[in-house]
């Protein structure tokens, strides 16, 4: 059946639109209440994420309750490590910790490349109901993490400012870090191709720590494993969300990918230049929501005038913060609806 809002697979494809999509990232999180009530039902994130029906549940929250054009399955990125056999915990106030990681190519060999079907199930099951949930009237986003962020957090073992160890596998053993990287990427296309399979409208690629490689090393060490993600995922659009690499805008509109997503310090009209050929996703910096309507409004006002309505999806510039208030994200959404017609 044809969705009934196709604005943002449309705007993805390049395709004429008669407003701009919006939808944001983190979008079924704590901002909500009523997330926060199914997330103390499940009792932990983790618990949450790997049930499937409470998965759909939080997935569909943001639709109903916000109003975005599309739904992001509600999972983490860091599911891909774990179907590998590297798992990890979600500590309240610190965010994910791997008890083990990994740094040696004996480490490397304990690992298996993901089977979504077994490995992920959970994950395919979730997207499955949050189909039928959503009864076509929005897109459902699939997502993965990049291969390189994924690295980070395998060899890190928690969340860094600098990823000091990760990097030091990079200039210390890049055999290794390529072999790890490569066995990450075979599990992410496998893994992004069962969400199709399942039903996920498009996907996208998290690259949440590209920032911090140079660009030669974000050359060697990131964007030639999303090139193969790229090539290989050909059934849906694909978007490239790589924060803080301004530096690669280039390279990353060459991919065969469909939607070029941005930061806020990305420039829009200087990322239009580099990325002629794209649609362009972004960028509000989500502290903007924690100012007045009136702001919000002349902000987005001109975010929408810097970009352009066509081959364009609002977004933020990364996700929204868990305190910020439903209603300022509400009037962001209804800003981007009223001014894109």
């Amino acid at each position: 059946m044809e969705l009934k809002n196709d604005l943002l697979l449309r705007a993805a494809r390049g395709e004429k639109t008669e407003r701009t999509p919006v939808w944001m990232m983190r979008q079924a999180g704590r901002i909500l209440a009523e997330y926060r009530a199914v997330r103390e039902k499940a009792g932990s994130f983790i618990a949450l994420a790997t049930t499937p029906e409470m998965a759909a549940e939080v997935t569909l929250q943001p639709v109903d309750l916000l109003g975005v054009d599309a739904a992001i399955i509600f999972s983490d990125i860091l599911v891909i490590p774990e179907a590998m056999g590297l798992p990890y915990e979600m500590i309240e106030q610190r965010g994910p910790v791997f008890p083990a990681t990994v740094h040696t190519v004996e480490d490397l060999n304990k690992l298996h490349v993901a089977e979504p079907e077994t490995d992920l199930k959970y994950v395919l099951d979730a997207i499955k109901l949050t189909k039928a949930g959503l009864e076509n009237r929005v897109p459902l986003i699939g997502f993965a993490g990049a291969p390189f962020t994924i690295f980070c957090y395998m060899t890190e073992g928690k969340g860094s400012k600098t990823f000091s160890v990760a990097k030091k596998h990079l200039y210390a053993d890049p055999e290794f870090s390529h072999l790890l990287l490569q066995k990450i990427t075979d599990s992410t296309i496998a893994y992004l191709k069962a969400q199709i399979a399942a039903g996920a409208d498009l996907v996208q690629i998290f690259d949440s720590w590209a920032g911090i490689l140079s660009p030669e090393q974000y050359r060697t060490f990131s964007l030639p494993y999303i090139e193969q993600i790229c090539n290989a995922i050909t059934e849906v659009p694909v978007t490239v969300f790589a924060k803080g690499a301004f530096f690669a805008r280039k390279e990353i509109s060459e991919l065969r990918c469909s939607v070029v997503g941005l930061d806020w310090n990305m420039d829009p009209a200087e990322s239009r230049a580099i990325i002629p050929n794209k649609t362009l996703q972004g960028n509000l910096d989500p502290c903007v929501l924690y100012s007045s309507y009136d702001q919000i409004k002349a902000e987005v006002k001109k975010m929408l005038n810097q970009f352009g309505t066509q081959r364009y999806i609002a977004n933020l510039g990364h996700g929204v913060y868990p305190d910020t208030d439903p209603d300022k994200v509400r009037c962001f959404i209804e800003s981007v609806k009223e001014y894109s017609c």
